[in-house]
């Protein structure tokens, strides 16, 4: 391919449009009720940690401990809020290449506020946005691969329904209080040189490394790097 430098999940293209005008968060009433009742016990617990209800988020998935991260910001860093465990999963370690390969996506993700579902059929649910630019640029196909509810998976990252309720609440007012987006990063295990090298001869090896690099940005800096693809392999900036 030519050289190619585009934003994943149209990173620049929301930022710009957010400060022109205000994108509309999906609602329904299942949505405002779950709300309703989750938001007061997570003030609670934002707060005892030294956080906000409302402060955009960050998440991480991990596919092989099956755990989803949620990540809040305070001033320039974010901070751990909590760990959910992920209920239901498919497939195996490594990427999604094809529609109906029941693969989970594996790479740099972000949820814009056209991609929250309200009225999911899985309870609650909101679209990473596959494929993005780097799947497009490998000419993977595949759609609606969500993290929702219900705790059944078809490629999907499902929760129990009371904690995708708290995941989405926190994603609902983080996109209400002005974030444009958050990013979903989501990676096979935690990127340690031990993890890989027990993987060194995988397939994806060359893949990982790539990943590799996103993650080593986020630990040493706390903050999500802007991510983008060129020559189909994801570049990361300081944001």
């Amino acid at each position: 391919m030519g050289r190619q430098r585009v934003t994943i999940g149209l990173f620049f293209l929301v930022a710009t449009l957010s400060c022109c005008w205000a994108t509309e968060i999906p609602s329904s009433l299942q949505a405002q009720l779950v709300i309703e009742r989750v938001a007061p016990t997570l003030v609670r617990a934002l707060h005892a940690k030294g956080l906000y209800y409302g402060a955009p988020i960050f998440l991480r998935i991990f596919k092989a401990s099956k755990e989803l991260e949620v990540w809040v910001q305070t001033r320039e860093k974010f901070r751990l809020f909590r760990v959910y465990k992920i209920c239901a999963t498919t497939g195996e370690l490594g990427p999604k290449q094809q529609e109906g390969d029941l693969q989970g996506p594996e790479g740099f993700y972000v949820v814009t506020p056209e991609r929250m579902n309200p009225d999911s059929h899985y309870h609650l649910a909101f679209d990473l946005g596959y494929p993005n630019a780097y799947d497009q640029a490998y000419g993977r196909t595949g759609d609606a691969l969500m993290v929702h509810g219900n705790c059944v998976s078809a490629g999907c990252y499902a929760m129990t329904d009371a904690d995708v309720e708290e995941i989405y609440t926190l994603a609902d007012a983080a996109l209400r209080n002005g974030q444009p987006f958050f990013a979903v990063h989501v990676f096979p295990f935690r990127m340690s040189q031990k993890h890989l090298r027990r993987f060194r001869h995988s397939v994806w090896l060359p893949f990982w490394f790539n990943l590799k690099e996103g993650y080593d940005y986020f630990e040493k800096t706390r903050r999500p790097p802007q991510v983008m693809v060129q020559e189909q392999r994801y570049v990361f900036e300081k944001p």
